[in-house]
């Protein structure tokens, strides 16, 4: 791939799912699709989301338009291995056909891994990693309900594997979804706390895209590859994300049932996953891990806590990306470009704050003598580290953390 200097867009590249349809009621579209695919419909979600009435009317209008239905309604969050082992022997014998992401980012996640493993049964282990998974699997449609992960988009699961401590990712082009489905009125009953953290999610997506490296990769690296770096058209869909998700969240804030901020923030979170299907996560996500499995929280929370804190880090290597995600996000134009860069990051960290997430790792119950053990587990993120705009060596990552325990908003020079 070309030098990172530059960060010139050379090319356009997504991958995407097969059809999106979007919007208010649309919901009603999934047994015409589901239909395309077979008779017998697997639907992976989760406790709260199984006893929701649109989840239980969504399963009779399938039953009524002729199909089966099987749940899965264990989902847990990070995808424990030793869960997904047990609903793929479980599930084995129901002759599925198709099968529903019905849920956050990890019901999402969950189904994407099943369509795999139940067609070509083993140990998910085995497909850990980028490109190992060998083939095709049943087909996936992914049906967001929260308004944040993206994973409606994308073509990778986090699985948490227990035995070894480490959370890691399965990704193929083959786990990219048929179609996704996203109704916004499933958002409705969200609350306030899953509401925060999925929208900070979306946000450090978008934020993340936008500032990727722009690799310009070699038809190799494409054929070889899936994350190879921002775009042409990854920066059309964070460019649009970013406008919606700022004029979003403040609206959000004020009333959880406005249906229209609903809307803008889970078309935002979709635009955020769009983009990094394609460009990849960065530093941000790469300490997130460690420090939620620390402190127990939540991956939106982490993300969003960290985020404005990596910014600052980052801003040298991206200032021109920085004032133009300023006038995106409607921050106050500084007199000179790194006024308006850094204007955008506390403008981001305001937004953090508006939708009610931690602004600061203490928060979160990190404390100083956490620091060099969060930062030595983040340096096995290799991909996403490498991903940053700005080299992350674990000396950074560590003053990274200590300011964001501190609360030490202060401005990092070149």
């Amino acid at each position: 791939m070309e030098s990172h200097n530059e960060n010139t867009l050379g090319l356009g590249l997504l991958r995407q799912p097969g059809t999106v349809v979007f919007g208010p009621g649309q919901r009603r579209e999934l047994p015409s699709i589901a239909k395309r695919y077979g008779s017998t419909v697997l639907i992976c979600t989760d406790e709260r989301m199984l006893a929701e009435p649109m989840c239980i009317d969504l399963q009779t209008a399938l039953e009524k338009a002729g199909m089966r239905v099987v749940v899965y309604g264990n989902v847990r969050p990070d995808l424990p291995r030793a869960d997904i082992q047990t609903a793929t022997r479980k599930l084995a014998h129901d002759k599925i056909d198709v099968i529903f992401g019905l849920g956050g980012g990890s019901c999402m996640d969950f189904a994407k891994v099943m369509g795999i493993l139940l067609l070509s049964p083993g140990d998910v282990r085995d497909i850990f990693g980028e490109n190992v998974v060998s083939g095709p699997g049943l087909p996936v449609i992914t049906v967001p309900t929260t308004g944040g992960t993206g994973a409606e988009a994308t073509c990778i699961s986090v699985v948490h594997d227990e035995e070894k401590g480490v959370k890691v990712g399965v990704a193929s082009a083959y786990m990219q979804a048929v179609a996704t489905v996203i109704d916004p009125e499933f958002t409705l009953t969200a609350p306030e706390g899953l509401t925060a953290a999925t929208a900070t999610d979306a946000l450090s997506h978008l934020v993340e895209s936008y500032t990727a490296y722009a690799k310009n990769p070699s038809s190799d690296d494409i054929r070889d590859h899936l994350y190879v770096g921002k775009n042409l058209l990854t920066d059309v869909w964070a460019e649009r994300g970013l406008k919606l998700i700022s004029d979003g969240i403040p609206a959000l804030a004020k009333d959880l049932t406005d249906l229209n901020a609903r809307t803008n923030v889970m078309l935002a979170a979709f635009c955020g996953g769009m983009g990094i299907n394609t460009t990849g996560t960065a530093g941000c996500h790469a300490l997130q891990s460690p420090l939620s499995a620390l402190t127990g929280t939540s991956h939106g929370f982490g993300v969003g806590a960290l985020l404005p804190y990596v910014m600052r880090y980052n801003l040298p290597a991206r200032t021109p990306e920085f004032a133009r995600l300023g006038e995106l996000v409607g921050a106050d134009r500084g007199s000179t470009v790194l006024e308006s860069a850094q204007h955008a990051v506390e403008k981001v960290e305001w937004l953090v704050s508006t939708i009610g997430a931690p602004t600061d790792l203490g928060a979160l119950g990190m404390t100083e003598a956490d620091v060099a053990g969060v930062a030595k587990a983040a340096a096995a993120s290799t991909r996403l580290i490498a991903n940053n705009p700005r080299p992350l060596p674990a000396e950074i990552m560590e003053e990274i953390l200590l300011r964001g325990v501190r609360g030490d908003r202060s401005w990092w020079a070149e």
